[in-house]
Order: C-alpha cells, then sequence, then structure tokens
C-alpha cells in the first residue's frame, strides 16, 4: 500500500463520474473522491468539462481514511492535467480511411465470427 498523507499531491485515473463529483483510484485498496466543490474555484456546472474517465490527473489528498483506504481529494489549487494523453495527428484525410476500410472490415470480423461457429 502507497502511503497518503494530507497535503500530498499524488497520481491516479478517474473511474467515474458523477453530478455530486469523480472517483479516483490509486491502486488496489486506495481511491478516493473529488467532491464538486474541490474541482474548481469557479462555480462548476458539469465535471465533464474538466475531467473524464480513463483520464490519468494529480489530485491533492485533503483526508485519508486508512481503515476504508478512502480519500477525499480536491484539483481546484493545483495543475492537475498530468499530459500522459498521447497526441493524435489529424490526417488531412480525415475519415476517408475509414470509409474505403469499413465494409472490409466487417466482412473481415463476420467471416472470422463465421469460422468461430463452425
Amino acid at each position: 500500500m502507497a502511503d497518503f498523507k494530507a497535503g500530498s499531491i499524488v497520481k491516479g485515473q478517474v473511474t467515474g463520474i458523477e453530478k455530486y463529483g469523480a472517483f479516483v483510484n490509486f491502486d488496489s485498496y486506495y481511491s478516493g473522491l473529488i467532491h464538486i466543490s474541490e474541482v474548481s474555484n469557479d462555480f462548476v456546472n458539469d465535471i465533464h468539462d474538466f475531467l473524464e474517465i480513463g483520464e490519468i490527473i494529480y489530485c491533492q489528498v485533503l483526508e485519508v481514511n486508512e481503515e476504508n483506504g478512502q480519500l477525499k481529494l480536491s484539483i481546484k489549487n493545483i495543475n492537475y492535467k498530468s499530459n500522459n494523453k498521447s497526441k493524435v495527428k489529424e490526417s488531412r484525410l480525415g475519415f476517408l480511411p475509414l470509409k474505403n476500410n469499413l465494409n472490409k472490415w466487417i466482412s473481415d470480423k463476420i467471416s472470422e465470427i463465421e469460422g468461430n461457429l463452425k
């Protein structure tokens, strides 16, 4: 188990978003909640404007419940974006490769499924 302390900055993954806050997982024992009031110093109408499920972020630990492995978290006074998302370079071809290959991919998958049924 990691050693979490109030005031420390920790890195975790957003695993769920509700109207009242976002859930963040750290390891097999610790998880936490960023209450909507701890997302920004400004009014937050929709947490999805700040976070998305699967995103890796930094959080500040406000409180630790060692017994339950639960953390109260905040992102409003720190740079919470971890910048580890891979950037996808936009192609000038847009959706053309998808359009050109979609029928072949569907046909290949159908053939694979039919082969598994035999």
